[in-house]
């Protein structure tokens, strides 16, 4: 007897539709898997017979052939333990093989029967939900599934439990999904306990406006961290799509643990000793690395020259295009990999090169070796650089009396809408200024005749590249969006090209 089951398979991010054909003959008794399965399917087969037999059901003796279909697509993971199981049962007569029609059946089976997470769960119902109307997966999994409105979710316990329910003798409940709240969860954080640096907050203000990468540079104690740190909070929320994107990457990366939706801006600190494949992701199937799950939030790389030159140079591609492609033999992904990057340095392997109080130790050699450490192209691809200073003794002994990061977050929404409202209305695929195309750039970006002076002055003396005359225009745009004026003017470039320290030849 012959029974096919709908499943899916995740390849990088998405997912596909994957047909479980299930056939069980006379003959001599075999248990065999087709359709390019990888090595944890092939294992499958002992704890599907193990999982039917402990359930108290009756595993056919005869020759069982699964075939999972379309051959041509490699399939991994345990999540086909479940629809295996189902299929076998529905082909030995233990099950009525039109029971299964239109629902999507995915799960990992331990040997007692009972149905563990699997990896990918969001994918697979966002792929699938024009192909059925019903989702059975392992409960831990229900609330990841239940995001996709137009299935009908359910969390089963046990092997047992998911037959009984696909027999109509006891039905298991319908999950219902859960709600993004109106109101980000309070951070034990806050820009009102740092002190003095204004100019700093004032730059991290207008990178989190207009989504600019952002670079601090300064002294070992100087704030480096701590301001980095309250970065997210000041950033807008994430809306139900975006949090649904992100759910995807960390659904299958395997990183939602108990959450079922990502619902406020994911942020990523990696360590130095990072390797390349971790932070771009690998594997022979690739995974999503971390400037991946990053995606929607922010990247911080604290202690920026310490990196390797390799991993830090897999951020050109996405901190240009907002994606990362890694290519394998045999396939080729792309991840997307829009943050906002948030990098944090000493000037020197002391720390006091540009310090006025306390002396440099290093010579001009190793202060040229730390620095090459960071390619110019890498360098020039971060909109804002920001020279963080050390704190005077006045400002230390102030009593903490700095702006609410709910305040400084009540502007920049404001200047979100505007430029919400500008690119939706032209159809753009930009979602902030930072990510304006050239034609884009031109078309918004213009100036008043004694900004364009200042600009071709600017030019000439800095000798910046084509790429940083871009990035100095857009971040001329969000300062003037936080004016609500529409024509960049003088004090605007002024202040963007002020931003752009590392372009003056500060280490000469």
């Amino acid at each position: 007897m012959l029974s096919k089951i709908l499943s899916g398979s995740v390849i990088g991010i998405n997912a596909y539709p994957i047909e479980v054909e299930v056939d069980v003959a006379n003959g001599m008794p075999a248990f065999s898997v087709v359709g390019l399965p990888d090595t944890s399917i092939r294992e499958s087969r002992d704890r599907i017979r193990a999982a039917i037999k402990n359930s108290g059901l009756s595993f056919p003796h005869g020759k069982i052939t699964v075939n999972l279909s379309p051959a041509g697509i490699k399939k991994e993971g345990a999540g086909f333990d479940l629809p295996i199981a189902i299929g076998i049962l529905a082909a030995s007569g233990a099950l009525d093989p039109k029971n299964t029609t239109g629902t999507i059946l995915c799960g990992e089976l331990s040997l007692t029967g009972r149905l563990k997470s699997f990896k990918g769960a969001l994918p697979i119902a966002i792929c699938l939900k024009d192909n059925a109307n019903s989702f059975i997966v392992p409960e831990s999994n229900a609330n990841e599934a239940s995001n996709i409105e137009e299935l009908n979710v359910y969390g089963g316990t046990s092997l047992r439990n998911v037959l009984e329910h696909l027999k109509g003798i006891k039905e298991i409940p319908k999950q219902t999904a859960l709600t993004i709240p109106k109101e980000r969860s309070k951070s034990t954080v806050d820009f009102k306990d740092v002190k003095g640096q204004e100019y700093i907050k004032r730059g991290m203000e207008v990178a989190a406006s207009g989504g600019h990468n952002i670079l601090l540079l300064g002294p070992p104690g100087s704030g480096k961290s701590m301001l980095a740190k309250r970065l997210p909070t000041i950033l807008p929320d994430m809306s139900k799509e975006a949090s649904i994107e992100t759910t995807n990457i960390y659904s299958v990366a395997g990183q939602l643990k108990k959450e079922s939706l990502i619902t406020e801006p994911p942020v990523r600190s990696p360590h130095h000793t990072i390797s390349y494949a971790a932070m771009a992701g690998g594997g022979s199937c690739p995974s999503p690395g971390e400037i991946s799950l990053a995606h929607n939030g922010v990247l911080f790389l604290d202690e920026f020259p310490e990196f390797r030159r390799d991993v830090l140079e897999t951020l050109r591609q996405p901190l240009e295009s907002g994606e990362v492609t890694i290519t394998r033999v045999q396939n080729s992904l792309t991840f997307p990999s829009r943050f906002l990057l948030v990098a944090a340095m000493n000037p020197c392997p002391c720390g006091y090169f540009t310090d006025n109080i306390k002396k440099c130790q290093c010579t001009p050699h190793q202060i040229q070796k730390y620095l090459s450490k960071i390619s110019g192209p890498l360098l020039d691809r971060i909109d804002i650089h920001l020279e963080v200073p050390r704190l005077k003794y006045e400002e230390l002994s102030k009593k903490r009396t700095g702006e609410a990061s709910s305040k400084i977050k009540e502007r920049i929404l404001k200047v979100r809408e505007i430029q919400k409202n500008r690119f939706n209305n032209k159809k753009s695929h930009s979602q902030s200024n930072a990510y304006m195309d050239s034609k884009e750039t031109e078309q918004y970006c213009t100036l008043t005749t004694e900004a364009q002076e200042l600009l071709k002055t600017a030019i000439l003396e800095l000798g910046i590249s084509a790429r940083a005359y871009d990035k100095i225009l857009k971040i001329s745009r969000t300062i003037a969006d936080m004016e609500n004026i529409e024509t960049i003017q003088t004090h605007h470039l002024s202040e963007a090209v002020g931003y752009r320290s590392l372009d003056r030849n500060l280490w000469t």
